[in-house]
C-alpha cells in the first residue's frame, strides 16, 4: 500500500510539476506578445474607434493572423510534426487574438472598455487605491479592510507601480494582458484534459465567446475563461468509476485535479465572491451526482467518503488562498465591529435576472453553436465524461438562475445574470465537441468523401472568423464610452471637448497645497466620485450602496449627510463634523448652484428596475463662510477645506 501511495505521490509530483511549469512558460509569453502588441498599438496616432472604420479594419487583419497561427498549429498536431512548435504557436496565437480584439479597438484611448463610468467607476477606484499602496484596503472608506475581493485589483496596482502609471491608465493595458495570460493559462489546461488539437479548439472558442461577452468585467473575465476547464477538471477529481476498488497505480487517483480544482475555487475567492460561491455549488452538485452514480453501482455508503475527503481537501485549499484577502475583513468583523444592516449588493434584478437565459434559441450563429452544444450534451450525458461535466456545470447555472428568482420573494437575488458569460463559454466548448464530432459522423455516413473533411475545416474557420471579427461590434457601446469619457489627463480620446474632469488636475493641486497632507490622509466627501477613481484620496461616501462596504453604514452617512445641510451656522457645521461618527470630510468637492453647493447622492429602491434614486441635497454656502473653511472655485466645482481639524 506504502509503494502504491508513495508511486501515486511521485506521479502527482511530475505531473502537477509540468503542468505548472508549462502554464508559467505559457503565461510568460502571453504577457510577452500582450506587452508587445499594446506598445507596437500605442506609436502609432490611430483615429478614434468611434469616429472611423480605420482600426476595425486593423483588428480584423489582426484577428485573422491570429486564427491562422492557431489553424497551423492544430494542422502540426494532427500530422504529428513538430509538436513543440504547434505548442508555442497555439501560445502567441491565442494571446494574439485577445490583444488584438481588445487592444487595436482601444489603440487610440487610454480607457478600457466603458471608460470610467458606472461599474467601471468604482473598479478604477479601486485599482487607484492599491495602486498607491499595496496594503489590502477599502477602495474608498479610510480605516476600514476590503469587502470585495481585492485579488485581481492588487496585481493590477503591482503591475501599475511597476511601470509607473497612474491607477486609472493602468487598467487598459492591465485588463487585456491579464486576459492574455489567462486565455493562455485555460489552453494549457485543456490540453491536460483533451487531445492538444481539440484543446486549441476549445480553448479558442472560450476565448472569443468571453472576449464577446466577459470582457468588460476583466476581473471576472478571467475566472470566465478557466471555468470550463476547471469544471472538467473537478468532475474528474470527483468521479472516477475506473479505479473503482482496483487501486490502479496507473494514475494519480485524481490527487492531481482535486489540487487543480482547489486552486481554481481559491483564485475564484480572491477575485470574485459570486462566482466563487456558483463554482462551489457547482462542485457540490458533482460531488452529489457522483455519490450517487457510485452508491447505483456498489450500493455501499462507503464509496461516498472518498468523495467527500477530496471535497474537504478543495475547500482547504480554496479556504487558504480565500484569507489571503479576506482575513484583514474576517479580523475586524471578530474585533467586535457590528455589520450595519441592509446590505443592497444583491439588490438588483434587470430584465435578463428575470427569465432563463437560452442562447441555443436565437437564430443566429450564436444560437446555432449553443444548439450544437446542447445536442451534443444531451447526446453524449451517458457516455463522455466530458459532456457529463460540462453538462452538470450547465445545469448548475440553470439551477442558479431559478434560485436568483425565487430569492426575489424574499425580498433579495443571486444576480444570475452575471453568469450568462459563464453559459456562454460552458456551450461554447460543447459545441467545438459537438460540431467535430457531428462531423466525423456525416463523414462515415457519406462513405467518407475525401472532400468532406476540407468542407469541415472550411465551415468551422469561416464560423469562427465571422463571430470573431464580430466581436467590436457586440462591444460597440463599451468602446464608445471608453473614447467618449474624458481620461486621468483632462482629455478625450476623440478629441471632442472633455468633461468637467478635466478640472480634476487643478483641484488635485490645490487640495495637496491647502492640507498639507498626501492624498491617502484625506476624506473628501463629493458626488463626483470618479475624482476618487483617478486621485487616491478617501471618500466619505460611496457612489452606490450596492458597492459600498458593508461596515461603512452607507444608509447612516447618507442621513448624516442629510443632516449637515440643516444646520443654521458654520459652528454647528464644525461641531458636527468634530463629533462625527465616523472620520468626518477633510474636503468637500460641490457642483455650484445659486445659494447652494450640491451633492447628487443615491440611494437603493430595489426591487425597481433601475434600482437606484439620484437625489440633490444643498448645502447653504453661509454653512462654510467662516475662517475655518477655505472655499475655492474651480470651473463648475467648489472646493471646501477644513483649514484646522480635530
Amino acid at each position: 500500500m506504502s509503494e502504491q501511495a508513495g508511486g501515486r505521490g511521485a506521479l502527482l509530483a511530475r505531473q502537477a510539476g509540468g503542468a505548472a511549469g508549462e502554464a508559467v512558460l505559457a503565461a510568460v509569453v502571453a504577457a510577452v506578445v500582450a506587452g508587445v502588441g499594446l506598445v507596437a498599438f500605442s506609436v502609432v496616432h490611430w483615429p478614434a474607434f468611434n469616429s472611423s472604420n480605420v482600426t476595425k479594419a486593423i483588428t480584423t487583419v489582426g484577428q485573422v493572423v491570429a486564427l491562422a497561427l492557431l489553424v497551423v498549429a492544430i494542422l502540426l498536431l494532427r500530422l504529428r510534426k513538430w509538436p513543440r512548435v504547434a505548442k508555442l504557436l497555439s501560445w502567441v496565437g491565442i494571446s494574439s487574438l485577445v490583444t488584438v480584439t481588445l487592444g487595436m479597438p482601444l489603440a487610440a484611448t487610454k480607457l478600457y472598455l466603458l471608460g470610467i463610468s458606472v461599474d467601471q467607476e468604482f473598479r478604477t477606484q479601486y485599482l487607484t487605491r492599491l495602486t498607491d499602496s499595496a496594503a489590502l484596503h477599502d477602495m474608498n472608506y479610510v480605516d476600514l479592510p476590503p469587502f470585495y475581493p481585492a485579488g485581481w485589483f492588487w496585481f493590477g496596482g503591482r503591475f501599475a507601480s511597476l511601470t509607473g502609471m497612474a491607477g486609472w491608465e493602468a487598467f487598459k493595458p492591465f485588463a487585456i494582458l491579464g486576459l492574455s495570460v489567462a486565455a493562455v493559462i485555460a489552453l494549457v489546461l485543456w490540453s491536460k484534459l483533451i487531445r492538444a488539437d481539440w484543446a486549441i479548439a476549445v480553448a479558442a472558442a472560450v476565448t472569443v465567446m468571453t472576449l464577446a461577452y466577459g470582457s468588460p468585467e476583466a476581473y471576472s473575465a478571467v475566472l470566465v475563461l478557466l471555468f470550463a476547464p476547471a469544471m472538467v477538471l473537478a468532475w474528474g477529481a470527483l468521479y472516477r468509476p475506473a479505479e473503482r476498488g482496483a487501486g490502479s497505480t496507473g494514475t494519480a487517483g485524481g490527487w492531481g485535479a482535486v489540487i487543480g480544482t482547489g486552486l481554481f475555487l481559491g483564485l475564484s475567492a480572491t477575485f470574485y465572491s459570486l462566482f466563487f460561491v456558483v463554482a462551489v455549488f457547482t462542485v457540490c452538485l458533482m460531488a452529489l451526482v457522483s455519490a450517487g452514480f457510485q452508491l447505483r453501482a456498489e450500493r455501499a455508503w462507503r464509496v461516498v467518503w472518498p468523495i467527500l475527503l477530496r471535497l474537504i481537501t478543495m475547500g482547504v485549499i480554496a479556504g487558504v488562498l480565500a484569507l489571503t484577502v479576506w482575513l484583514p475583513f474576517f479580523s475586524k468583523l471578530l474585533s467586535g465591529t457590528k455589520m450595519p444592516k441592509g446590505g443592497t449588493a444583491f439588490h438588483y434584478l434587470p430584465e435578463p435576472g428575470s427569465e432563463l437565459p437560452l442562447p441555443m434559441a436565437h437564430f443566429d450563429l450564436l444560437g446555432a453553436f449553443c444548439l450544437v452544444g446542447t445536442i451534443w450534451l444531451v447526446v453524449r450525458a451517458a457516455s463522455s465524461r466530458r459532456a457529463q461535466a460540462l453538462g452538470i456545470s450547465v445545469v448548475a447555472i440553470y439551477l442558479w438562475c431559478l434560485l436568483s428568482m425565487a430569492a426575489t420573494a424574499a425580498g433579495t437575488t443571486l444576480l444570475s445574470f452575471r453568469l450568462e458569460p459563464i453559459l456562454l463559454t460552458l456551450l461554447a466548448a460543447a459545441g467545438v465537441f459537438g460540431f467535430a464530432e457531428g462531423a466525423r459522423a456525416v463523414y462515415q455516413m457519406l462513405n467518407e468523401p475525401n472532400r468532406f473533411r476540407t468542407v469541415a475545416a472550411a465551415l468551422a474557420i469561416i464560423g469562427a472568423v465571422a463571430f470573431t471579427q464580430d466581436i467590436p461590434h457586440v462591444l460597440r457601446a463599451e468602446i464608445t464610452t471608453a473614447y467618449t469619457d474624458t481620461d486621468g489627463n483632462g482629455e478625450r480620446a476623440d478629441k471632442r471637448p472633455p468633461s468637467a474632469v478635466s478640472h480634476y488636475r487643478e483641484i488635485d493641486a490645490d487640495l495637496l497645497a491647502q492640507t498639507g497632507r498626501p492624498r491617502d490622509k484625506s476624506v473628501v466627501l463629493t458626488a463626483d466620485t470618479s475624482f476618487l477613481a483617478i486621485y487616491p484620496y478617501y471618500g466619505f461616501q460611496q457612489l452606490t450602496s450596492h458597492y459600498a462596504n458593508p461596515l461603512a453604514d452607507f444608509d447612516g452617512r447618507a442621513t448624516e449627510i442629510k443632516r449637515w445641510t440643516t444646520l443654521k451656522s458654520p459652528a454647528e457645521l464644525i461641531d458636527a463634523l468634530n463629533h462625527s461618527p465616523w472620520r468626518a470630510p477633510d474636503a468637500f468637492l460641490f457642483r455650484n448652484s445659486g445659494d447652494q453647493y450640491t451633492l447628487r447622492l443615491s440611494a437603493d429602491v430595489y426591487p425597481n428596475d433601475p434600482n437606484v434614486k439620484r437625489y440633490t441635497v444643498g448645502f447653504p454656502k453661509t454653512l462654510f463662510d467662516d475662517p475655518r473653511f477655505k472655499v475655492t472655485d474651480v470651473g463648475p466645482f467648489t472646493l471646501v477645506v477644513r483649514v484646522s481639524t480635530p
